[in-house]
């Protein structure tokens, strides 16, 4: 469902992904995991269409997404960090204009925008100014957005930065629910959303694919998942406190 087959992308002299390729397929939440500035969003954008690849090519769902972005986005739903919203805006105008800009219309497009409302619990904001809500419920509205047209792939790119613990939890119950019939791509840098949400970990780092395969692979022989994380970007792993033995001594 998520294809990325040899993807570079160059800024002048800077690479700032090289040789990116891995695949997700139906039903699987993968995490893209990678220390800040690693090539992370730089992938995504690319997979999801806002960034041409310099080489390579992103497919969603089998399709092109340089050839036939159009077709490729019908199947994809993409919630970047800090995603873009109108704040002068309510959410249901805001959902409103995004089913009509969807080509959803009538009962269809009411009924969507029940169910989404539903499943991340704005009922108690629908009308109140997107300006003046918190960042969990900006967040939810994202979400609602990106959910909006039933995609079949979803991209999702730090969903929970700058949530509270309850609201963390809140999204990853939903993405673990959307996983049952979707495909879930989620980009974070944070070891507690791999574990908790993750089926596989695919790394970057310095632009390049350094690990593909489970979350117990990942970790290995190591004594902890941030020592294996230290160890795959090539840095040794803080020194603990003195008096304060390591984990696993």
């Amino acid at each position: 469902m998520i294809e990325a087959v040899g993807l570079s992308k160059f800024f002048g002299e800077f690479a700032a992904i090289r040789q990116v390729s891995f695949s997700v397929p139906q039903g699987q939440v993968a995490a893209f995991l990678g220390p800040n500035g690693a090539g992370k969003s730089t992938t995504l954008k690319v997979l999801t269409g806002y960034l041409a690849p310099s080489e390579g090519t992103a497919r969603i769902g089998g399709v092109d997404v340089e050839v036939n972005r159009l077709a490729a986005t019908e199947r994809l739903g993409y919630l970047p960090e800090n995603g873009p919203l109108y704040p002068d805006m309510t959410p249901i105008e805001l959902l409103l204009f995004f089913g009509v800009a969807r080509g959803l219309s009538g009962q269809r497009l009411r009924d969507r925008i029940d169910a989404v409302i539903s499943r991340c619990a704005l009922e108690s904001v629908v009308e109140k100014s997107i300006r003046k809500l918190s960042k969990g419920y900006r967040q939810r509205v994202g979400m609602a957005q990106v959910l909006l047209h039933e995609p079949d792939v979803l991209i999702m790119d730090e969903p929970t930065a700058g949530l509270d613990p309850n609201q963390i939890r809140e999204v990853r119950h939903t993405i673990r629910e959307l996983a049952q019939s979707k495909t879930v791509l989620l980009s974070t840098h944070i070891l507690q959303e791999v574990e908790a949400m993750a089926d596989r970990v695919i790394f970057i780092d310095r632009g390049r694919i350094v690990f593909d395969g489970a979350l117990a692979e990942m970790r290995g022989s190591h004594p902890s998942l941030e020592a294996a994380f230290h160890a795959l970007t090539g840095e040794k792993p803080p020194a603990p406190p003195e008096g304060v033995p390591c984990e696993g001594a």
